[in-house]
C-alpha cells in the first residue's frame, strides 16, 4: 500500500474498534486475538511494567500518552500483581510509537517478548493525542483491541462486540483479581543493588482485604513494622476478625465499587463498629465511603496517571501523587461524621476521607507509587499511629 506521494505504507496487523464504529488502524504488538474493554488513558512518563500490571486496570486498555514505551524493556521486579494465576486483568495497551530494543541493567526482557508471555495484545502507530482528546471530549469508550498478523479482521463483528459490552458500571472484577485463599506476606521494599528485602520483628498484625492489591503496597505495610495476611475479597467478618488483627487495610482494585460493596460491605461495617483501625486505598477508599454512607459515581474520563495534585486539608500541604481510578467518592454524600481530608487539584473530586469518631481513614490515589517520590508514605504512619494508639488504650 502507498500514499498519493509513493511512500509506503505497512498494511495494518491491529485495530482499535470503538463501540460507536470508530475505526483505528495501526501495528500488532505481544499476543495475537482481539479484547474488549473500556479505553482510559495514562499520562505517566515512567512504570509502565507496574501499569501493566495493576489489578486495577481489569477489564480496560491502556493508552499511553507518553510515546516511549519499552524503551528499558521488561524484568521479574517490577511486577505489581500478587495473584500470578488471575494475572492482573488488563485488556490490552495502545502505544504511539513502536517498541524500541531495551537500553537499561535490570531489563531481561524485550517488552513485545513479554507481552506475548502475558497474552496481552497492543497496538503501536496510533495518534494517542487524537485518542486522548477523543476520551476527554466524549468520556470513555468501550472498544475491541484486535491483533492479526495476517491483516484480516471482521470489522462487522468486532463493531458488534465493542458494541455489545455492557462497560464498568455495575461490573464486579474484584473477585477476579483476588486472591483465592489467606496467604502470609514478609517481603520488604527494594534496595538498591540488594533487591528486595524480608522482614524483621513485626509490631502490628494487619489483615489486607485483597481487591486486586499491589505488591508495594504490601511491601510498605511490612516496611512500617506489621505482620500482614492477605484474605480474599469475600472474606467474611468472622474471617478477619478471626486474626485478631490491630488493623485492616482494604486495597485498591478493578470495576464498579457499589458492585463489589454487595459482598463486602458486611465486613468493612463489622470491622469499623468494632473500632479497629482502617486505611483504605483507590478502590479500598470507595468502599469505605459506601459502608460509611456515602455514595460513588463513574468518573467523565477518570484519573490515570503519576502526576495528580492532591491538597491535604489535615497537613496543607500539595502531594503530588499516582492514580488510577474510574469511580469516585461523591463528597456531598458524606455524612456528619466523616471529613473530606483530601481534594484533587485538577477537578475537585475527593481524594481522601476520615471519620470524626473511629480510627478509620482512606485516600483515592496510590501512596506506595512514589510519584512525588515519597510525598505520600506518611500515610503508613498514620495508620500505624492508629494502631498503636489503639493498642494503648
Amino acid at each position: 500500500m502507498t500514499t498519493a506521494d509513493g511512500w509506503a505504507i505497512a498494511p495494518a496487523t491491529a485495530l482499535l474498534v470503538l463501540a460507536d464504529g470508530q475505526i483505528i488502524e495501526g501495528q500488532g504488538l505481544g499476543a495475537t486475538g482481539t479484547a474488549v474493554g473500556e479505553i482510559c488513558f495514562n499520562t505517566a512518563m515512567t512504570g509502565y511494567q507496574e501499569i501493566l500490571t495493576d489489578p486495577s486496570y481489569a477489564g480496560q486498555i491502556i493508552t499511553f500518552t507518553f510515546p516511549h514505551i519499552g524503551n528499558v524493556g521488561a524484568n521479574d521486579e517490577d511486577i505489581e500483581t500478587v495473584n500470578m494465576a488471575a494475572e492482573s486483568g488488563i485488556r490490552g495497551a495502545v502505544l504511539a510509537t513502536d517498541i524500541t530494543d531495551p537500553v537499561n541493567y535490570r531489563s531481561t526482557r524485550h517488552l513485545d517478548q513479554w507481552l506475548k508471555a502475558r497474552g496481552l495484545s497492543a497496538i503501536c502507530g496510533v495518534d494517542t493525542r487524537a485518542l486522548t482528546a477523543l476520551i476527554r471530549e466524549q468520556g470513555v469508550p468501550n472498544a475491541v483491541l484486535a491483533h492479526n498478523p495476517e491483516g484480516e479482521f471482521d470489522l462487522e463483528g468486532l463493531k458488534q462486540q465493542a458494541a455489545a459490552w455492557p462497560g464498568l458500571v455495575g461490573m464486579d472484577l474484584a473477585k477476579t483479581v483476588s486472591t483465592a485463599q489467606a496467604h502470609p506476606w514478609s517481603e520488604t521494599s527494594w534496595v538498591w543493588d540488594q533487591g528486595y528485602g524480608t522482614a524483621g520483628t513485626p509490631t502490628f498484625k494487619v489483615v489486607a482485604l485483597d481487591f486486586g492489591i499491589k505488591r508495594n503496597i504490601l511491601r510498605l505495610l511490612t516496611d512500617a513494622g506489621c505482620d500482614v495476611i492477605v484474605l480474599p475479597a469475600t472474606a467474611s467478618a468472622d474471617e478477619i476478625l478471626a486474626q485478631e488483627p490491630d488493623g485492616v487495610f482494604l486495597s485498591n482494585g478493578p470495576g464498579d465499587p457499589a458492585a463489589t460493596g454487595d459482598y463486602a460491605l458486611t465486613a468493612i461495617k463489622a470491622v469499623i463498629d468494632r473500632n479497629i483501625p482502617t486505611f483504605g486505598i483507590c478502590l479500598g477508599h470507595q468502599m469505605l465511603a459506601l459502608a460509611l454512607g456515602g455514595q460513588t459515581v463513574k468518573m467523565h474520563q477518570g484519573h490515570h496517571g503519576a502526576n495528580h495534585p492532591v491538597f491535604d486539608h489535615t497537613t496543607g500541604k500539595v502531594e503530588i501523587t499516582s492514580m488510577n481510578h474510574g469511580f469516585a467518592v461523591d463528597a456531598d454524600s458524606l455524612p456528619e461524621t466523616v471529613e473530606q481530608t483530601h481534594v484533587s487539584l485538577f477537578d475537585g473530586s475527593n481524594c481522601g476521607l476520615r471519620h470524626r469518631e473511629k480510627p478509620v481513614f482512606s485516600v483515592q490515589y496510590h501512596p506506595e507509587a512514589s510519584p512525588g517520590p515519597r510525598d505520600s508514605h506518611y500515610l503508613f504512619e498514620r495508620f500505624t499511629d492508629l494502631m498503636r494508639g489503639a493498642k494503648a488504650a
